[in-house]
């Protein structure tokens, strides 16, 4: 099985499970989640650990548009990644540094306060790392997942 596959398959197992309950949904179709029913599990084994994952809206690991959120402590890093969908994200709290490239160099980063949005095209290779605990929300279409720029930096591989 080929690396991005595999890490798909787990990643969509770990969104599936921590996404049941986590949303209501009205007898029209249109589902509404309420600040405090946000529902944090522990997040995907394809993130470096500590990470915390809301599933808002639909199936990462299925076709179609899918919500969840992100919630990283202080410190948080993700190295250098790729993602093979296109990536909307909205910082929702704390303050995210966003780098771009191959290589991980904070200097480089932008930080990116509540209330700041980024959108990436598939591909291209970028880097976060969290300032305060921070939360974003991150929309896109499944099926999602991450492919690191050197297969040493994926937690799976640990």
């Amino acid at each position: 099985m080929s690396k991005p596959v595999s890490v798909l398959l787990v990643s969509a197992l770990a969104f599936v499970v921590s996404g049941a309950g986590a949303t209501a949904q009205t007898a029209d179709g249109h589902k509404v989640i309420s600040s405090q029913d946000v529902k944090w599990n522990p997040g995907p084994p394809s993130l470096p650990p500590g990470s915390q994952v809301a599933l808002l809206f639909g199936d990462p690991s299925k076709e179609g548009m899918f919500a969840f959120r992100i919630k990283v402590p202080n410190g948080y890093s993700i190295p250098p990644h790729t993602h093979p969908k296109p990536e909307v994200v909205t910082v929702i709290s704390g303050t995210m540094w966003l780098g771009m490239g191959n290589t991980a160099d904070r200097s480089k980063a932008q930080a990116l306060p509540a209330g700041s949005f980024f959108a990436l095209e598939p591909g291209l290779a970028h880097y976060v790392h969290a300032e305060g605990e921070t939360v974003v929300q991150l929309n896109s279409t499944g099926p999602w997942s991450i492919s690191y720029v050197n297969p040493k930096d994926d937690p799976q591989q640990r």
